[in-house]
């Protein structure tokens, strides 16, 4: 199999919504934000800029017709600053001119007075001055009171984790075409249509039928594009309402950077437990998130991390509470894990600690606690086809683990300054959405009367390959050549009411609902060949490989002889389809149910070099085993494995986020924030599929993989991190990522 993207992206066909050729006569919109992170709005003059030249409007909250509140799970956020601004690029007003360049020019002559009120940036300080976003959020089990009287042994500590830039290669954008009667046709760059249909309706105060969201593909979400994609496709909607002309707004790198949010910081504290066969008991997480300014999608983020505390452990006994804080920085929102590699390094951090306080490997802890068939997870759920033994024994046995630690041992005890570390890290990360009347997708499927196959769905393809799986299960369905088989854009006029592609749910939700419309037609299709002369209706005809059977033998009837005859007999070649995830169920009273469908289990085996005397470290290999289920394609899983957990190393090792106390970005450019690159990655990546995993709820039994495998990244942190006990045995290092080469040159050294 082939990703057909591939081919356009390399020879440049692809088409992005800066590519699309836009109407005569478009217009250009540029933002003007706020320079302050937290001040009242003493004055707005926006006359300058109105008479700048080939301006042809200046819009601010005024100029909305219905609701100035884009926010979504809480409605906190508006589209334009009226009294106060609570960040460095708040958008406050938006300039529109016949060139970008013109609407740049004209947005730097908008004047604004600013008083300036206290701006927090630490989430920390943010609850002290009871600065939350909503109530804190409890997930317990057990009784962590009670099992502390049982525990032989007790730690304690404290866990910092940074921000993550998305980095996406396309910038945020969208392109608003006005139409007939006040309709806005939207071409935008999200993960979400339909949260921007939604949004757009209510601040235009239109219903939502006169919004159509068309996308074609995205140059990179990783979530970044799940909910904050929303406000510039409603300012280029209410732009083009107003004027009654198309209008393009697109944001340069650093307008993009400075805007909009990243990964959530989090500052953690934990309390673990053990009895004397190192069980653990016990397990008690403070999580305080730095939410930003506003709610975005903090709440639900929040709540995966509360989900995914104990990572792929069972613990008998656990309390974990989520704090979302409010402070005075850019709206933090979805990043590929939502939460739960927040919550795992917590965990892992905490073994860490306790290994450390024992004189032990962490993963002799970490094998003795791990999940098995049966058990249940902290929120109600039993964990079922559990295969978190599995994976950590297969990579165990065919990595060797035994004789990479004895090499590692080896070759530190032969060398002074550089180290070698090793680190195990297991997974399970559920599937689903946590809201569970998201769990569901449409799909259209048509056969048109030549035998080709169009095929629309919710999911949003953004480099993951989503368009791919869904041409396999179609063409797997009818059982023709997946040539056959072209996926549409995505498109609210042709599925309605979907969900964001997100979650690792894109290919489940959307795969199973075009495998139910194609079998519809499938139905059709065999029903009307039994009634065909020469058929008897005592032998069903089959379809296989694009031609029909009888009773084991060819007919000479090809698939495209059938549609048309199918198609001349008025037989009904197109079918729409709804699946929703069967089985989900949680109550937010009681914070119990079954969140999820499945969950996907992995385990990663990571060794890395670190020289002592500069800091500076390379990851020498990761060797994963990972449960995908029957995949639908093993290589665009084993490529979203490699970038997931790349991307996961760069949260924790390189990709620093830094503010000033002010709330600027001071991380603001490709020079001052490091992403792994061909260098930095891992030398080695090694992956093997865990054999006899299945999975019900997967399209053709396959399982998700997008954000599990960012997990494995948490490996290479404690990696380097063994890697600086085996220089300074002695020593006790803080958890605080990321652990960059200045964090580790000056962690080894009392004194630089």
């Amino acid at each position: 199999m082939r990703k057909n993207d591939l081919e356009k992206h390399v020879t440049g066909e692809s088409l992005f919504a800066d590519d699309i050729n836009t109407p005569e006569g478009t217009l250009y919109a540029v933002v003007f934000d706020s320079p302050i992170a937290h001040a009242r709005i003493v004055n707005l003059d926006i006359s300058p800029a109105m008479i700048s030249r080939g301006v042809a409007a200046v819009l601010t909250a005024d100029d909305i017709p219905g609701v100035n509140q884009v926010g979504g799970i809480i409605p906190d956020e508006s589209l334009f600053a009226e009294k106060e601004t609570h960040f460095i690029g708040e958008p406050i007003a938006l300039v529109i001119a016949d060139t970008y360049l013109n609407a740049a020019i004209a947005a730097k002559k908008i004047k604004a007075g600013f008083e300036k009120l206290e701006i927090i940036t630490d989430p920390r300080e943010a609850f002290i001055k009871g600065k939350l976003i909503m109530p804190p959020r409890t997930f317990s089990r057990g009784s962590t009171d009670a099992a502390w009287r049982e525990c032989r042994y007790i730690f304690e500590g404290k866990v910092d984790s940074g921000g993550q830039e998305h980095l996406y290669l396309e910038t945020q954008g969208a392109i608003a075409i006005p139409g007939e009667g006040g309709r806005i046709r939207l071409i935008s760059s999200t993960q979400s249509p339909t949260s921007v249909q939604k949004t757009v309706a209510r601040v235009l105060d239109i219903p939502m039928n006169f919004v159509e969201v068309d996308v074609l593909r995205l140059g990179g979400g990783f979530g970044g594009k799940e909910d904050q994609a929303t406000h510039w496709a409603v300012m280029a909607a209410l732009a083009a309402y107003k004027l009654k002309k198309p209008v393009k707004l697109i944001l340069s790198r650093i307008d993009d950077l400075r805007m909009t949010g990243k990964r959530h910081p989090y500052s953690s504290d934990f309390k673990i437990g053990l009895d004397d066969n190192l069980m653990m008991i016990a397990y008690e997480a403070v999580y305080y998130q730095n939410a930003g300014a506003v709610a975005d999608l903090s709440p639900a983020i929040l709540d995966r991390t509360l989900f995914h505390a104990t990572n792929s452990y069972f613990i008998p006994n656990v309390k974990a509470t989520g704090i979302s804080c409010r402070t005075n920085l850019p709206p933090n929102t979805a990043f590929r894990g939502f939460g739960g590699p927040q919550g795992k390094f917590v965990i892992e951090a905490a073994i860490y600690k306790a290994a450390e306080e024992l004189g032990i490997e962490p993963s002799v802890i970490q094998r003795k606690n791990l999940l098995k068939e049966g058990d249940i997870f902290h929120y109600g759920q039993a964990a079922k086809n559990c295969q978190a033994i599995n994976c950590w024994n297969d990579a165990e046995q065919k990595f060797n683990y035994n004789e990479l630690k004895a090499e590692a041992a080896e070759f530190n005890r032969n060398s002074t300054l550089i180290k070698k570390g090793i680190s195990v890290m297991p997974i399970c990360f559920g599937i689903s959405f946590t809201n569970t009347f998201l769990n569901q997708a449409g799909a259209l499927v048509h056969v048109y009367m030549d035998g080709s196959v169009g095929v629309s769905t919710a999911a949003v393809e953004m480099g993951q390959g989503v368009n791919e799986k869904i041409k396999t299960v179609v063409s797997q369905t009818f059982s023709i050549n997946r040539d056959k088989v072209r996926v549409e854009s995505t498109n609210t006029t042709r599925i309605a009411n979907t969900s964001a592609t997100a979650a690792s749910s894109g290919a489940d939700l959307n795969g199973n609902a075009a495998i139910i419309a194609a079998q519809n037609i499938r139905q059709r299709l065999l029903d009307f060949a039994s009634g065909l002369p020469g058929y008897s209706s005592a032998v069903k005809p089959e379809i296989r490989d694009g031609e029909v059977f009888l009773g084991g033998e060819k007919t000479g009837l090809l698939w495209e002889d059938l549609i048309l005859k199918a198609y001349q007999s008025r037989i009904n070649l197109s079918s729409h389809a709804l699946y929703a995830t069967p089985g989900l169920h949680f109550d937010k009273e009681t914070n119990t149910g079954n969140p999820f469908a499945y969950h996907v289990y992995g385990a990663a085996i990571t060794t890395v070099s670190l020289d002592c005397l500069r800091g500076i470290y390379s990851i020498d290999s990761v060797r994963i085993v990972h449960d995908s289920g029957k995949s639908l394609d093993e290589l665009i899983d084993r490529g979203q494995i490699e970038g997931a957990l790349t991307q996961g190393i760069g949260w924790l090792t390189l990709e620093e986020v830094v503010h000033s106390p002010e709330g600027r970005l001071l991380s603001n450019s490709l020079s001052t924030y490091k992403v792994p690159d061909i260098y930095s990655a891992p030398k080695e990546i090694q992956v093997i599929f865990l054999e006899g995993s299945e999975n019900d709820f997967g399209p053709l039994r396959s399982k998700a993989v997008g954000e599990p495998p960012l997990m494995y990244g948490i490996g290479a942190y404690f990696a380097i991190m063994n890697a600086m006990k085996a220089f300074r045995p002695g020593k006790v290092f803080g958890i605080d990522a990321p652990l960059t080469p200045e964090k580790v040159l000056t962690a080894l050294y009392d004194k630089i």
